[in-house]
């Protein structure tokens, strides 16, 4: 493995990407969300002709109520100034149970109740409360499977990638990838672990963590991220910042997976060399990096390729699949991603297709680059997982050409 740094500036190196749509709704989500979240599954359960007695109308509303003011609260006192955890957990928790919660309100309060008035059944009150029961049932299975989908040890998902320009010498190269672990309130030190032991069994040439280590700072997490030095790999272990990493002060995340024996590639690469032939292995800060602030931090593929040979192939690390236009520009033979969880939660997932120009998978970009875009390791936030599993990926590369027998 040879080691090859830049740090100097390209003459007319992309700023950074345009406001996505996405970006721009998200301003008002804030104001908006929570009311819609509470209020709608509140009409649907309880006030759209069910006629429950007084006591449950009261006592319901005043539930949803609570959790509209305890949400907003405690994601607050959570993830703002203070970072408790405690605060943390309850005010993601609730903010999962509610997006489930609406989103099943809204597609049964209105298919459910056309399918049953159009096949008569019942009066308008049977009928409203089978709706209520109906939305009450499907969210409390989601949520119970949703969480043990987000706690379990990913599966590994493996897939062969072939890349036109990659030598013969490097085809079946083993490529592990783990992203947007997110080591947060909820310890998952043993899961971690866990992880890092499911990676070894692997037996990677190369791997790689494209992150989203965690939420909050190395210090805090150190101890949910330490058994990621104990990953095995036969020529590197390489990192590449998230967004999140620019939440927690990233250097302090730089540092520490240094600190476990990990390559941090910082718009620099690596060359990774095998029965003669080699790949570039490339890594660039997230493209939210600029605007943190911090020093030398930014998207730099310029910087990060400076000095590689441009016949050979390359396999580029970052974090956000957005990153792909300026990849397929640059001519990148493959690009490794994380950032968008698959989704999550469903029906999150067209949310995301809003932002990034891919939600999973392997997907065709210009004229040859290949993005893999995984659906992330761990979870964000709301301990929940539904219709977005987890995953451990493995790739294995493939060349068009035959090796020559020893």
């Amino acid at each position: 493995m040879t080691d090859t740094d830049s740090a100097r500036p390209a003459e007319g190196e992309a700023r950074g990407p345009r406001p996505s749509r996405l970006h721009s709704l998200m301003r008002f989500i804030p104001l908006i969300a929570p009311v819609l979240l509470w209020a709608v599954p509140c009409w649907v359960l309880l006030h759209a002709g069910q006629h429950w007695p007084l006591a449950v109308a009261l006592v319901g509303t005043a539930v949803f109520f609570l959790g509209l003011v305890g949400m907003p609260l405690a994601m607050v006192r959570g993830h703002g100034r203070r970072q408790q955890d405690w605060a943390a957990i309850i005010g993601d928790t609730l903010l999962g149970a509610g997006w489930v919660l609406f989103t099943w309100s809204v597609l049964l309060g209105v298919l459910l109740r056309a399918t049953l008035a159009v096949t008569g059944v019942g009066d308008s009150q049977d009928r409203a409360r089978i709706v209520a029961w109906a939305v009450l049932g499907v969210t409390a299975v989601l949520l119970a499977w949703g969480y043990a989908e987000a706690r379990r040890v990913p599966r590994v998902r493996r897939i062969d990638v072939r890349l036109p320009r990659l030598g013969a010498g490097l085809d079946g190269l083993r490529v592990a990838l783990v992203t947007d672990t997110h080591y947060g309130p909820l310890d998952r030190a043993r899961w971690s672990a866990r992880v890092c032991e499911t990676v070894n069994t692997l037996e990677a040439d190369l791997v790689c963590h494209a992150g989203d280590i965690a939420d909050g700072t190395a210090e805090r997490r150190r101890a949910q991220a330490a058994p990621l030095g104990t990953v095995r790999a036969t020529h590197a272990r390489v990192y590449v910042t998230g967004n999140h990493e620019y939440y927690s002060e990233a250097q302090g995340w730089v540092d520490l997976m240094d600190e476990l024996g990990w390559e941090p590639l910082r718009n620099r690469h690596l060359l990774l060399e095998r029965g003669g032939d080699t790949l570039v292995v490339a890594g660039v800060d997230d493209v939210t990096a600029e605007s943190s602030g911090l020093a030398g931090h930014r998207a730099h593929l310029a910087g990060a390729l400076d000095g590689a040979d441009p016949d050979l192939p390359v396999l580029l690390l970052a974090h956000q699949p957005t990153f792909v236009d300026r990849a397929a520009a640059a001519g990148i033979d493959l690009q490794l991603s994380g950032h968008t969880h698959g989704g999550q939660i469903w029906p999150f997932h067209h949310l995301v297709r809003l932002d990034q120009p891919a939600l999973a998978g392997l997907s065709h970009h210009g004229a040859r680059t290949l993005l893999y875009t995984s659906r992330g390791t761990g979870f964000w936030g709301p301990p929940f997982r539904v219709f977005a599993p987890s995953e451990i990926t493995l790739l294995v590369l493939r060349s068009p050409r035959t090796a020559t027998a020893p």
